[in-house]
């Protein structure tokens, strides 16, 4: 049966008893309290504590009015509430789907393109050449080739003489999330 609670429970949430309120997209939601019977695993006080990371990163997000703005936009396109955005954002590191070495050659002016996305962006790519024991031989910021087009170039600084080089990216994103990719370059 539907009831209408009227004005007074319009921003009710918490525990009376056994039930649980919740307020959902303006709608109050009442559900059972939800009984644990055992520990949780590792695993889950793992994510939970990510999510408490999550979460302490949207505070302050909602704390600053120009990246609040940012993330603002991005919900309402979307249709979803801010909050829920930017722990998912928090959630979601960046992808690198592929490091194409076709136009470099261990060459200076040599490019290196990537191509990586994020669900709300990539502020950050850096390039790092290795030779095959780890040792870097170069580094520096690869440049987005069109704001939001998820392509990224970097163009080599120097020759490098080693004949088997590693070309690791990394990508992050505006909560910190962080994914590297290497590739292995082999001289013809």
């Amino acid at each position: 049966m539907k009831v209408e609670p009227g004005a007074a429970f319009d921003f009710m949430s918490g525990k009376l008893g056994k039930i649980v309120f919740r307020n959902v997209n303006g709608k109050l939601i009442a559900s059972r309290r939800p009984i644990f019977t055992s520990q949780p695993t590792e695993a889950q006080l793992a994510h939970r504590e990510r999510f408490r990371q999550a979460a302490a990163y949207g505070r302050s997000v909602m704390a600053d009015p120009a990246t609040r703005a940012l993330y603002q936009e991005a919900a309402d396109s979307r249709g979803m509430p801010i909050f829920a955005l930017i722990v998912a954002d928090y959630f979601n590191a960046p992808v690198i789907h592929s490091i194409d070495l076709s136009s470099y050659a261990g060459m200076a002016n040599g490019v290196i393109t990537v191509r990586a996305l994020d669900d709300f962006g990539i502020l950050d790519m850096q390039i790092i050449i290795t030779d095959d024991q780890g040792t870097p031989l170069e580094s520096g910021a690869a440049h987005e080739t069109a704001p939001g087009s998820g392509t990224w170039a970097y163009v080599a600084q120097s020759t490098l003489m080693a004949s088997t080089l590693l070309i690791k990216a990394v990508a992050k994103d505006r909560p910190g999330g962080m994914t590297v990719h290497t590739e292995t370059f082999v001289k013809p």
